[in-house]
């Protein structure tokens, strides 16, 4: 991987399950309407920047589940295409 290739994990709490939550998000944001708020709750939830976001819940990376942590990687150069492209 190159280093512009960041791996972010989205760990649970005791009052938010992250796969959960991620699937749920990635379902409201087919719903163009509803696109902010998804990106909002995602990246705030976590902090993490809004590219990453978008790249999750538009699919266009994939990710895994790891127990109670959702693990999806980043790449900055070539991802943002990806985001455009959907």
């Amino acid at each position: 991987m190159s280093e512009q290739v960041k791996t972010y994990r989205l760990g649970s709490a005791p009052m938010v399950h992250a796969p959960g939550l991620v699937a749920w998000a990635i379902n409201g944001y087919a719903h163009k309407a509803d696109r902010a708020t998804m990106e909002t709750i995602i990246s705030d939830s976590w902090s993490i920047p809004i590219g990453p976001t978008r790249a999750l819940l538009s699919k266009a990376v994939p990710y895994t589940v790891d127990g109670d942590a959702v693990v999806f990687s980043f790449d900055a150069l070539t991802d943002y295409d990806k985001i455009r492209a959907n």
